[in-house]
């Protein structure tokens, strides 16, 4: 997998140290090539979303998918939740999480961990986010309202009128 570029790292603000091709067999087609996606397609498309799925597993390994309102800030995904909710109590037991948006036909995965925030700066940039992308401030309840930094570890994406032209992986190194 080709290393990926520091300016574009830079630009970005992303931290992947690589960027290649969707870890799939040989059947799907995928070959390898001097350029993929820019970062800017995912990030754009998680910034303009709406809707959010998540997926979480439950203790007996079982999957949880729901959607959910969220952010994509300085990185990251946001998104907040009850702690009595079953995603609540699955992030709780392990904290992997993975977060694709609605589209079949412009695709973007995020796989990563799910970390509770709760330092009042970044509550405060969220509630602002919130008003302006939601028209409403965050749905908060004390003691029972967890928000979560999702950092991407491993994020897909590729469009479906250009599969597998344009398949495209991104691996990030943890913080």
């Amino acid at each position: 997998m080709p290393k990926a570029k520091s300016t574009q790292a830079k630009k970005s603000q992303a931290n992947f140290v690589n960027v290649g091709l969707p870890l799939v067999p040989a059947l799907y087609g995928l070959k390898p090539r001097k350029q993929y996606l820019p970062w800017s397609h995912a990030e754009e498309r998680f910034t303009r979303s709406r809707n959010y799925w998540i997926c979480t597993a439950r203790p007996d390994g079982r999957p949880h998918s729901i959607p959910v309102w969220g952010f994509w800030a300085d990185g990251a995904f946001y998104f907040g939740t009850g702690r009595s909710s079953r995603k609540g109590k699955n992030l709780a037991y392990k904290s992997a999480i993975s977060v694709h948006l609605e589209s079949g036909d412009d695709v973007v995965i995020l796989e990563g961990s799910a970390v509770e925030v709760s330092d009042k700066a970044t509550l405060k940039k969220l509630n602002a986010l919130s008003r302006k992308k939601y028209k409403m401030p965050l749905a908060t309840i004390p003691g029972e309202t967890v928000l979560y930094c999702v950092r991407p570890r491993v994020v897909l994406a590729w469009t479906e009128k250009d599969f597998p032209n344009n398949a495209t992986r991104w691996e990030f190194s943890p913080l």
